[in-house]
């Protein structure tokens, strides 16, 4: 890799001019970062990843192989997305219609998860810390803390923003037995206490 300012890019890397790249972000093989998209420090984006216009990406995100990130889609701090996942833009695409105009949003969350292959249908919210399972079809937001799987996706329990699924007790405490950290659910909602 070759330093470029006060990030590192790859050789094969194409970075358009008029992007915003964190200090320490890394931009591996084949990547594409394409004009007014942001990217903030620390990031690590894989092998064959796109970024287009007006996508930004939070501090400390990574980004696996064969990602594209479409404009309209925004992830916060600590956003881990997976191998081969998909971002969706507009709901009804025609080769012969031009929506750029149309695009819906998306927001992924403080230190949200989405495995491999899964695919976020425009125009939803995944809450802190969700955790979208390998393959899922999400079609519509996700709770923070949610464990989602499926397709379409559907919620089967919780997950610590340590990544370790939650088991609540008779009281609706739960306890992350890898950070010791407490939660508690109040109202369909998971609160770190």
């Amino acid at each position: 890799m070759k330093k470029a300012q006060s990030y590192q890019a790859h050789e094969t890397a194409v970075i358009d001019e008029a992007c915003t790249i964190g200090t320490g972000t890394k931009i591996w093989h084949f990547s594409h970062i394409m004009s007014g998209a942001v990217l903030g420090v620390n990031c690590n984006l894989g092998q064959n990843v796109v970024v287009s216009p007006g996508v930004v990406l939070g501090n400390n995100v990574k980004v696996q192989n064969n990602v594209s990130i479409y404009t309209g889609v925004s992830c916060e701090d600590d956003v881990f997305l997976g191998p081969s996942c998909v971002f969706t833009n507009v709901n009804n695409p025609r080769s012969e219609v031009n929506r750029r105009g149309a695009y819906l949003k998306t927001l992924v969350k403080k230190g949200a998860t989405i495995g491999a292959n899964a695919t976020i249908l425009c125009g939803v919210t995944l809450g802190e810390y969700a955790f979208i399972g390998a393959g899922t079809v999400v079609t519509k937001n996700v709770a923070a803390y949610a464990l989602v799987v499926g397709n379409p996706a559907k919620q089967i329990g919780w997950m610590s923003a340590f990544g370790e699924r939650l088991s609540f007790d008779a009281d609706n405490f739960a306890l992350c037995t890898a950070s010791g950290e407490k939660y508690y659910l109040e109202n369909g909602l998971v609160k770190r206490v």
